[in-house]
């Protein structure tokens, strides 16, 4: 049976269990069950070519223990065994080793939701077939898992966790990170942006054993929340990261801002925080008093431009609020602007993050050391013939292909205005108050007439239906009265 089919027979037999009600507790289900078969999987590998390793899981709890025999523990003893040991041992796990660590973070929270001993067995009997030590069956778990963590979209208001990958792609391929540099994201969902490096770092630039070495001590990330979390922890496991305690779970907001030291200072951020939500009380004193406000995107952004070394570059999806927005967001948009080069706004159509969010969204380019100059724009349009993009029609990295042809190479030299590009002075958009949201010059308006002369015809119009419809009434009374 192919890894596929294998992982739709196992969404099939949860539908059935009464515990598990929608994607988002299906998602979660699946993800810790997963997460111990391959980090058992990982363990057993280690064990052979590592000295003295030893996994940080129990004997009697760990995946090869309890749930390799297809015919071992099933029913209530399962159930049992689950929820009265296996849950309570991880949560409570000793922090003996970062790698202990990642798991009592990732169990922190867990919950399992199904109620059913038997459909419990048939789902682990399932999962114990894929190897996930066989490279080219994790691989092709990996772009299943891919596809699980795009059904979040879906799934009531997890959606906020999944960054659609063509945009995430897009991001890293433009600012190129290289092993050794170190990388963070600081809210950074099922790990969208983390995966995407790792492979374009592989594919360009890891030639050698010490290279992936470098690559993956360089990383860094935090997350919130659980659920998104645990996915994110999965997917390093499933891209060969063999620490994934540098995935922390915690607030970055919740640290106060001034307590970010020079030694913490990151080379590359890649991030789409969190937006149109609001922190919990007391977060934004965390920040200096021009910053505070409650809107978790502007935090996020003060403090990506605190944790930036001098000569860092950051890739970050904002709002279209945050360019047009006045108070704190106006100091945020000047603070960024002398402490940065903000070279480039890449504005990307409502129907992006559909159906998850339909308001439009920026990716903003910078880098830190120099002061804005001007600011590049470019317009992504959807592809002739669409109207918009959706879940059955997303955006993908061909679609920012002239994007990426327009960009100049890493010195972004070359550029020219066109249909879909245009360039604001930093002159004009002091002007203008910090307002970056800054129409395409290029694109003539429809003319939809004098507002006046319309609602004027439309108030005849109106009349005219009236009337029509006074005169069908009059003509059914008269039909009926005979």
């Amino acid at each position: 049976m192919s890894v596929r089919t294998t992982v739709k027979s196992i969404q099939d037999i949860m539908r059935q269990d009464a515990g598990v009600d929608g994607d988002a507790q299906r998602i979660s289900q699946l993800c810790w069950m997963f997460f111990l078969k391959i980090i058992d999987d990982q363990d057993q590998e280690f064990e052979l070519l590592k000295d003295d390793y030893k996994s940080p899981i129990p004997e009697r709890f760990q995946w090869r223990n309890w749930a390799a025999d297809p015919e071992g523990i099933t029913g209530d003893d399962l159930l049992t065994f689950i929820n009265g040991e296996l849950f309570p041992t991880l949560k409570e796990l000793a922090l003996a080793t970062p790698r202990a660590r990642t798991v009592r973070d990732v169990f922190e929270d867990a919950y399992n939701y199904m109620k059913s001993g038997q459909l419990m067995r048939q789902v682990v009997n399932k999962i114990d077939g894929i190897d996930f030590n066989n490279l080219s069956e994790r691989q092709h778990f990996g772009d299943i898992y891919e596809q699980i963590l795009n059904d979040l979209q879906s799934a009531g208001n997890a959606g906020e966790y999944y960054t659609p990958r063509a945009v995430t792609a897009f991001m890293v391929q433009m600012t190129d990170p290289k092993p050794g540099e170190t990388l963070f994201d600081p809210a950074c969902g099922t790990g969208g942006f983390l995966t995407c490096s790792i492979r374009h770092m592989r594919d360009e630039y890891v030639k050698r054993p010490e290279d992936e070495v470098i690559m993956q001590t360089s990383l860094r990330a935090v997350e919130k929340k659980q659920l998104p979390h645990m996915l994110a922890v999965t997917n390093m496991l499933l891209h060969g990261i063999e620490d994934p305690s540098f995935l922390r779970h915690d607030n970055t907001l919740a640290r106060p801002y001034i307590s970010w030291g020079q030694d913490e200072r990151v080379d590359i951020i890649l991030s789409n925080p969190p937006f149109g939500g609001r922190e919990e009380d007391g977060i934004e004193s965390n920040f200096p008093q021009h910053f505070r406000t409650r809107e978790t995107a502007d935090l996020f952004l003060a403090l990506i431009v605190r944790l930036l070394k001098p000569g860092g570059r950051a890739a970050v999806v904002l709002p279209d609020g945050s360019l047009f927005g006045e108070g704190v967001k106006t100091r945020l948009k000047e603070h960024l602007m002398e402490e940065c080069n903000l070279h480039t706004i890449v504005r990307l159509p409502n129907s992006v993050f559909r159906p998850y969010a339909s308001i439009g969204t920026n990716l903003l380019f910078f880098e830190k050391g120099a002061p804005t100059s001007d600011v590049w724009f470019w317009e992504h349009q959807v592809p002739e013939g669409q109207k918009a993009y959706s879940m059955t029609r997303p955006i993908r990295l061909e679609h920012l292909a002239d994007c990426a042809a327009w960009w100049g190479g890493k010195e972004r030299r070359g550029r020219a205005e066109n249909q879909r590009a245009w360039k604001a002075s930093l002159e004009d958009i002091k002007a203008r108050g910090y307002n970056l949201d800054i129409k395409n010059p290029h694109t003539v308006e429809e003319d939809h007439g004098d507002p006046e002369t319309l609602l004027k015809d439309l108030t005849t119009a109106e009349t005219e239906v009236t009337e029509i419809r006074d005169q069908l009434k009059a003509i059914l009374a008269e039909a009926l009265a005979q």
